[in-house]
């Protein structure tokens, strides 16, 4: 069976998340979107979790569906846990995804950590014990759950980010890193970029929203075929199965918000080299400037740009249909323009991902208008030109560039 994933996004008990992030919802955003399986996020937040256990009932293959109102769309039980702590020196932080094949397990899981820390504090707890220890507890409960490294490369909270990681998977997880089959690339790296460190060879690269809002599932996902179950999702990550991983669906990571290193506060925008030319401080109010993904994996590569690994699982960049709606309009996402055309297309077309995936020209000539066809031919042709994101600041992405102005914002430094 052929089908979309999601896997990491969270609840509306996460801090800056929208108030509409419950299943209901997001079984009804998933369905628009085209995605056949969505993580439940945050299983560790006791009230959401009691949420989770009265709303969904279990689909029988270690999946669940919706009690009431069932979208066709199925959820696993998954949660993003923080982990601070001191290791070699230096102050770590990690975000990892965990995956749960049961409430049971989940139960297990939930009651572990509340020794540790407060779970109702947020979606998103945070414990002051290392990774590693994290992963040995959660296998000491169930050998059935996963540990995937959450956006691997953001600056800050990730196993590679450039100011409280590791250089590698085993510095961070040491005797336990035959464990970690799996990382998430986030949405400020692609695998093009990661095929670049051949350690990462055996791993397999997973791209998910880690949506705060509805309208965000799916920005990054992944293409699946295989049994819709918990164990052959969970088997054909752990054995990076090119047959049943198809693809991932990613942003364009220049697009991402720690893509390029910079400073926001004073306009910034650095490519590595720049960032070196200027000893990696701001050139304008001299403070350290944030290193971004890009220059974290030149840093740690060892292969140049464009290689490209035997039995690597290819990755498509899609732009999403909302954003390519406001640009074909020229109105901006979230107006009432934007909600009703998306809206239309969807009955229309069934589904986003069909829409920008395989929906044939034909096809799509006859219910798109012609600016957002315009629109979905040039993403599907990769021409968009891209101001990246820095430092906290998502990158902004053009279909139409000649009718954007040709110079960036005032203020803003733009040396690449």
């Amino acid at each position: 069976m052929r089908f979309i994933a999601d896997f990491h996004l969270h609840s509306k008990y996460s801090r800056a998340t929208s108030k509409d992030m419950e299943v209901e919802t997001l079984a009804r955003w998933a369905k628009k979107k085209g995605i056949a399986l969505l993580g439940t996020g945050d299983f560790t937040h006791p009230t959401y979790f009691a949420e989770l256990q009265s709303k969904l009932v279990s689909s029988g293959d270690g999946l669940f569906q919706l009690k009431k109102g069932d979208e066709g769309v199925r959820f696993i039980l998954t949660t993003e846990v923080s982990n601070i702590y001191s290791q070699g020196g230096k102050v770590r932080r990690i975000h990892n995804l965990l995956f749960a094949p049961s409430f049971e397990v989940a139960e297990a899981i939930r009651s572990k950590l509340g020794h540790f820390g407060k779970l109702s504090s947020d979606g998103r707890p945070i414990f002051r014990f290392s990774a590693k220890e994290l992963l040995k507890m959660i296998l000491d409960i169930s050998e059935d759950c996963l540990l995937v490294p959450a956006h691997a490369w953001t600056p800050w909270f990730s196993i590679f980010g450039a100011h409280s990681g590791f250089d590698s998977i085993e510095e961070c997880f040491g005797e336990m890193s035959s464990h970690i089959f799996a990382i998430e690339t986030g949405l400020s790296s692609d695998p093009e970029m990661n095929w670049r460190l051949s350690a990462l060879d055996p791993i397999t690269l997973i791209s998910n929203s880690d949506a705060h809002s509805p309208n965000r599932l799916g920005r990054e996902a992944n293409g699946f075929d295989c049994e819709l179950s918990y164990q052959e999702v969970i088997d054909t990550l752990r054995k990076k199965d090119r047959k049943r991983l198809l693809f991932t669906i990613e942003f364009f990571p220049e697009e991402g918000k720690y893509h390029y290193d910079g400073h926001r506060q004073c306009g910034v925008i650095f490519s590595p080299s720049e960032t070196k030319f200027h000893q990696y401080l701001c050139p304008r109010c001299q403070k350290k400037l944030t290193v971004g993904v890009m220059h974290r994996v030149e840093e740690l590569s060892d292969r140049p740009p464009g290689f490209v690994p035997k039995n690597a699982i290819p990755s498509i960049h899609l732009i999403p249909l909302e954003e390519i709606i406001a640009e074909g309009l020229g109105v901006r996402i979230g107006t009432k323009a934007v909600d009703s055309e998306y809206e239309r297309l969807i009955q229309r077309g069934g589904s986003e991902f069909y829409i920008l995936l395989e929906a044939n020209l034909e096809e799509l000539t006859s219910f798109v208008p012609k600016n957002i066809l315009e629109g979905i031919i040039r993403m599907r042709q990769g021409k968009v030109s891209i101001v990246p994101g820095h430092d906290g600041v998502y990158g902004r992405i053009n279909l139409f560039p000649e009718k954007q102005a040709a110079s960036p914002p005032e203020g803003q430094l733009k040396l690449f």
